[in-house]
């Protein structure tokens, strides 16, 4: 008996969040999300961002994000540290989705502009060796392809791939990276 009480209980709590109003116009959302990068040191490069959502009509809505990567590059059997700082501001379009939005396919497109700084601003190494990539303002580009459920009526999980194609840097100009995070709408 109890199964079946679970069963009515579960599919009428269904019905009534799946009915929920979802991606309002002009609506606000908290976005939290990190990840990683591939590299010499998986599990170690990783970012972290933090980022507002403005939502627009038809499930599309404007991004902005404040985000800091760390990654590391291989010189002997050293690890040179490589910090990002950077914003974004930008759009995300709405490909597919249920007519709920309970999910959803989205595709973004952003500017990012920044400052990276390499082994903490030190280019002497420890053997004599003299890095000559330097700290430097960076700007271009990114894209971002992510999944995005509901967990709640608020609450948004997110699935992403992403990529950036960075100018003004010594280093790696395309940094492709994947993660997670949660919005909250507001």
């Amino acid at each position: 008996m109890k199964k079946y009480i679970y069963t009515v209980m579960f599919v009428l709590m269904s019905i009534t969040i799946s009915q929920a109003q979802r991606m309002l116009p002009k609506q606000k959302g908290l976005e939290l999300s990190a990840g990683s990068f591939s590299g010499d040191y998986p599990g170690r490069n990783y970012y972290l961002n933090i980022g507002m959502t403005v939502n627009g009509k038809n499930g599309n809505y404007q991004l902005w994000v404040l985000e800091y990567s760390h990654q590391y590059y291989k010189y002997k059997d050293l690890r040179i540290p490589q910090e990002t700082y950077t914003g974004e501001g930008g759009y995300s379009f709405f490909l597919l989705g249920d007519a709920g939005k309970n999910i959803t396919l989205n595709a973004a497109i952003t500017g990012v502009v920044g400052y990276e700084s390499i082994n903490r601003g030190e280019d002497l190494l420890y053997d004599g060796a003299k890095i000559l990539s330097q700290d430097n303002f960076i700007y271009g580009a990114g894209g971002r392809l992510s999944i995005e459920t509901y967990l709640f009526d608020r609450f948004v999980l997110l699935l992403q791939v992403r990529t950036k194609v960075l100018l003004g840097t010594d280093l790696e100009q395309f940094r492709p990276s994947a993660g997670a995070g949660v919005r909250f709408n507001f």
